[in-house]
């Protein structure tokens, strides 16, 4: 690769998370955007099943929770291919499965090789018992500065089908960890879009198990900082990952 596209990467990354920011404030986005965040990297050979909860709290709302099972595997040095099944329960409703999710994450640079490192995710999802379908294509950057990691996630997202709106959508996702040690790592979230703003501590950790496995696990709490974000969210995220 030459000086001058070197010279670009290394801009981009400088540049992106602000102008993502900007972008992601006047951006239109359906509901509620508080989610995982994800980082660039791809492990070969590595496979996992994952957990992850969501509860949403809110005085004016009944309470929701959202439920996500998965299974992933790497595809190559570079790609990560995750499927889910999405739960949703809302109080006094039964438990019922909402949406079916398609993801592959695409590393796009060696950890280290650029001021900033780079990936892609891409995601298809479609709704259980309805014919509305949602794509998203979400930038990845993260960087380590001193006992620091910066990680943002930028998206965008089209929906279509019966009886929604067809229309593209955009959010807003960044983390700062401090990197402490590996069974233990505080930081704080932020998550934009126009239907959410909230903020947050997050807490993450790494048991190693025996055979190389792992598991992996992430508390955060977000509180809604306007008149639309839910009052009080709740994320949970358990990974077992194997080998």
């Amino acid at each position: 690769m030459t000086s001058g596209a070197n010279r670009t990467i290394r801009c981009l990354g400088y540049v992106a998370l602000p102008i993502a920011c900007l972008v992601s404030t006047a951006a239109i986005a359906d509901g509620i955007v508080i989610d995982k965040i994800y980082d660039p990297y791809v492990q070969p050979l590595e496979k996992e099943f994952e957990f992850r909860s969501l509860v949403f709290s809110d005085d004016d709302l009944a309470d929701t929770q959202k439920h996500r099972f998965g299974f992933g595997r790497s595809l190559s040095e570079r790609w990560f291919g995750e499927i889910y099944a999405v739960g949703v329960k809302t109080t006094g409703e039964e438990f019922r499965i909402d949406t079916y999710e398609l993801e592959f994450k695409r590393q796009l640079t060696e950890q280290g090789e650029y001021a900033f490192d780079w990936g892609l995710l891409f995601e298809i999802e479609r709704q259980a018992d309805v014919d509305i379908w949602e794509i998203s294509t979400s930038l990845i950057a993260s960087r380590e500065f001193g006992g620091w990691v910066g990680t943002a996630n930028f998206d965008v997202i089209y929906e279509w089908g019966d009886p929604v709106i067809n229309e593209f959508e955009t959010a807003f996702h960044t983390q700062f960890r401090r990197r402490w040690s590996e069974h233990f790592e505080p930081g704080v979230e932020i998550h934009l879009g126009q239907d959410t703003l909230a903020v947050g501590p997050i807490f993450a950790g790494l048991k190693r198990l025996g055979g190389g496995s792992k598991l992996a696990w992430e508390l955060g709490y977000f509180a809604g900082l306007d008149e639309i974000t839910p009052d009080d969210t709740v994320r949970l995220t358990l990974e077992y990952e194997f080998y």
